[in-house]
């Protein structure tokens, strides 16, 4: 995971820009409703939250699952020199904007870098090589065009990585609330699917692509989730686990868990 480390949010070096650019409804992920581009209530003077401790409590669980893979810190220190929207209110609209575009690449550059971690397949190098300097200059950068790119490069090394498992496909499955305990789920592809609130707990994990599986509130207690494909730390932040579920190297244990 080291290479890993500039694609981690560091909230110390951002203008606390996902408090806001993003907008976001009134829900059981967020206590409010907020524009676009208007800060967050809870946000403070030095661009830290508020309550920051006590976000669950306070009715946003939206907040401790985001992710932006290091963007923020990026648009803040190394494109914009360190500058803030507050201090530098002209520069607001164009920051903002450049952090939406590089919030995607960011994800795209997490995505590539871990399929490189178990693939030699130098397209991954190249493309990642390529989107790390649109990164560096997202004037003009076709996020659709990228992804893309992308999708066929990730899902070719996937299914090398799980090839002879014999794995299934629940690409998009609507397994809400299900459990998944007896489900062989060795070696299969869950992109996609929604598994809120499904109980996983124990299931075998090898080697399943977990590319945009929704595992808001899924149980993963018993599980082992260090040879599963394309894990994020907001999936992981997500779901429900305790002392026996097993993480990745580099992954923390969120405080919510047993």
């Amino acid at each position: 995971m080291g290479e890993m480390t500039e694609l981690r949010a560091d909230c110390t070096r951002c203008a606390a820009l996902c408090c806001v650019v993003p907008a976001f409804l009134a829900s059981a992920d967020f206590a409010i409703t907020k524009k676009a581009g208007q800060p967050c209530p809870n946000l403070r003077t030095d661009f830290r939250c508020g309550i920051h401790s006590d976000l669950r409590d306070r009715g946003f669980t939206g907040c401790t699952v985001f992710d932006c893979f290091g963007a923020g810190q990026r648009v803040t220190q190394e494109l914009f020199g360190g500058k803030d929207w507050r201090s530098a209110p002209e520069l607001r609209q164009r920051m903002f904007g450049v952090y939406e575009v590089v919030l995607h690449l960011h994800e795209l550059l997490y995505y590539l870098r871990a399929a490189r971690a178990f693939d030699d397949d130098p397209d991954l190098d190249a493309t990642s090589a390529a989107i790390d300097t649109a990164a560096a200059d997202p004037s003009d950068v076709d996020i659709h065009a990228w992804r893309e790119r992308v999708g066929p490069l990730l899902e070719a090394a996937s299914a090398r990585r799980r090839d002879g498992l014999g794995g299934v496909s629940r690409r998009g499955a609507d397994l809400m609330g299900r459990d998944l305990r007896t489900m062989r789920l060795r070696g299969a592809t869950l992109r996609g699917a929604y598994c809120i609130g499904a109980n996983l707990s124990g299931v075998d994990l090898f080697r399943t692509d977990l590319l945009g599986t929704d595992l808001r509130g899924a149980l993963l207690h018993g599980a082992d989730l260090r040879e599963t494909l394309f894990l994020t730390q907001s999936q992981v932040d997500a779901a429900r686990g305790d002392a026996t579920t097993r993480l990745p190297e580099g992954f923390r244990r969120p405080r919510h868990w047993a």
